[in-house]
């Protein structure tokens, strides 16, 4: 709920500070006063529109702070910070904002600067004005269906309507997809089957460019391959002064090691080594020589190998270690082709099953509101009755969506229309109920969605206006009895509001020096007689209206 009001040079006011406990606040004062301007600086911090000719003449800016009391635990505005990546207070909300003579402004949150835009997000949660600014809260339809829904209190099917429809959406995508995949496959088809039999001809695996590029070179300096093992065979083979030299060698070292005991085992088994190293080459390099192919075919082989699968790869726009992926995906969609009709049948029948799951859930979400609606439409009419607006009619009307526009909150449409004649049409509350009926209309409505509203301060501007005696007095009565759910602020020229009041506040406006200047003053018991005695008598207050007005307050009170 609003906390506190800080003003700095808005228009007459110079500078004021208010309190605000909960319960019913009415602010009086005669006309011109200066109520409007209370109203001006809340709907700053609000979010309204600033302009430079509410800065004080004579100043170069002006200031408006707010306080409120919020349970972020609670409060839908938790989720706003989340979103916008704000501080989360404990409990204190805290709002600035400040305009210059240029035009140019600051807003804070908290100490956080923040943009009008996000400023509106933040104030539709805090306080809801009736009776001078359109299209907010319960003047937009836009909000309706949400009203009636927290209403009827019915939010477990609520939930089940916004579950089963994101099940049959994800159905009917999963559906959409599988027809697209076989259309896609279908089109190609012809395609698909020439590539796959081409790549399975191929019969392609992972290395064999680089295998055939290495059997390439090898065949196209086979030749010069040849010389040189042939080169390296005679010299080991051809050459018996190496091979005895070693074999000599280790025959007179096995002699010495047999004179010192195996002393030189090491050198002995080193030249045996050297012996069998030199004859396991000659076999190798003869073996090496012999596998070199000569002939020019199987080069021209390799080489049409080659070309057929780097042309193929330039193809499908892959590498050619890649080809026999590409494969497993041809042979994939053929696939889908083939067993896709068998599978797209059951996803029609998911589909199929949870609309109808969606359909049975909305409808019966749909049963619970129009019965909500009669019961609403019921009560704002009893409502509507001692405040003098008995021929008006309140009609909540629950209109099906085109299937294009259902949704996860159902398939109805949700709008308030009001007539305020026997033969007039019904229509939307903003445009059908003049300022005081449209603020009576609002007063039915709330006193009836008071416990589930979720904004904790209302304030009403011009509730009475054109009405008296009774009426005014069930005005009263109504605005008294919605305090005890949400903080209320109400501003009025009737005795009979200002008496249900559990906190008065009196709006003046003085001259001094051609200055004008608006004040606020919280009443005491005795001043706030004395101000229901003025509004009962006018200027000249007598006993009988200070007698009057003690037993207004007395009966209001009981």
């Amino acid at each position: 709920m609003l906390t506190s009001l800080s003003i700095r040079n808005v228009v007459l006011i110079d500078k004021l500070d208010l309190d605000f406990r909960s319960g019913l606040s009415v602010l009086t004062g005669e006309t011109g006063a200066g109520k409007s301007i209370l109203l001006d600086s809340l709907g700053l911090v609000l979010g309204g529109r600033a302009e430079t000719g509410l800065i004080r003449q004579g100043e170069d800016k002006l200031s408006v702070t707010a306080s409120f009391d919020v349970d972020f635990k609670t409060s839908p505005l938790a989720g706003v910070f989340a979103q916008y990546e704000l501080d989360t207070p404990d409990d204190e909300l805290i709002i600035k904002r400040t305009l210059n003579r240029d035009g140019k402004g600051k807003i804070f949150v908290n100490d956080q600067p923040v943009s009008v835009r996000i400023l509106k997000e933040i104030g539709r949660f805090l306080v809801e004005v009736h009776g001078q600014f359109d299209n907010q809260g319960l003047l937009n339809p836009a909000n309706h269906r949400e009203v009636l829904d927290a209403f009827g209190n019915y939010q477990p099917l609520l939930v089940k309507t916004r579950e089963s429809y994101h099940v049959w959406k994800q159905a009917a995508a999963a559906r959409q997809k599988a027809e697209d995949d076989i259309a896609r496959a279908r089109s190609d088809e012809e395609d698909l089957r020439h590539w796959v039999d081409e790549l399975e001809k191929l019969g392609t695996f992972s290395g064999e460019e680089e295998k055939l590029t290495r059997r390439r070179l090898e065949l196209m300096n086979a030749e010069k391959l040849i010389d040189s093992l042939n080169g390296a065979y005679n010299a080991l083979n051809g050459n018996w002064d190496i091979l005895s030299a070693v074999r000599q060698a280790q025959s007179a070292m096995e002699r010495a090691n047999q004179l010192v005991e195996g002393k030189y085992d090491d050198i002995v088994a080193m030249l045996e080594q050297t012996l069998i190293n030199a004859e396991e080459a000659v076999n190798e390099i003869e073996a090496a020589s012999q596998s070199i192919n000569l002939d020019n075919g199987e080069l021209d082989n390799v080489e049409e190998r080659l070309f057929t699968l780097r042309s193929l790869a330039r193809k499908h726009q892959c590498a050619v270690d890649e080809l026999s992926a590409v494969l497993e995906r041809f042979q994939a969609q053929l696939n889908t082709l083939q067993k896709g009709e068998e599978g797209l049948s059951a996803l029609l029948q998911a589909e199929e099953t949870a609309r109808q799951d969606y359909v049975d859930t909305a409808g019966e979400l749909s049963r619970r509101r129009k019965a909500a609606a009669l019961q609403l439409d019921t009560k704002v009419m009893t409502e509507l009755v001692p405040l003098k607006m008995e021929k008006a009619r309140f009609i909540t009307m629950c209109d099906k969506l085109e299937k294009s526009a259902w949704n996860e909150n159902g398939f109805d449409n949700v709008c308030f229309t009001v007539s305020t004649n026997p033969n007039s049409p019904q229509g939307p509350l903003s445009k059908i109920a003049s300022g005081g009926e449209l603020a009576r209309f609002m007063l039915a409505l709330k006193v009836n969605l008071a416990q589930s509203s979720r904004i904790p301060t209302m304030i009403f501007d011009e509730v009475d206006a054109g009405v008296g005696g009774a009426t005014a007095k069930a005005v009263g009565e109504r605005l008294a009895r919605l305090a005890k759910d949400v903080q209320v602020l109400v501003v009025t020229h009737s005795p009979q509001v200002a008496a249900s009041g559990n906190h008065h506040f009196k709006v003046e406006k003085a001259t001094k020096d051609n200055i004008t200047t608006t004040t606020v003053k919280e009443l005491n018991p005795q001043e706030r007689q004395e101000e229901i005695a003025r509004m009962l008598a006018g200027e000249t207050i007598s006993d009988a209206a200070r007698a009057a007005a003690k037993v207004l307050i007395t009966d209001t009170a009981i």
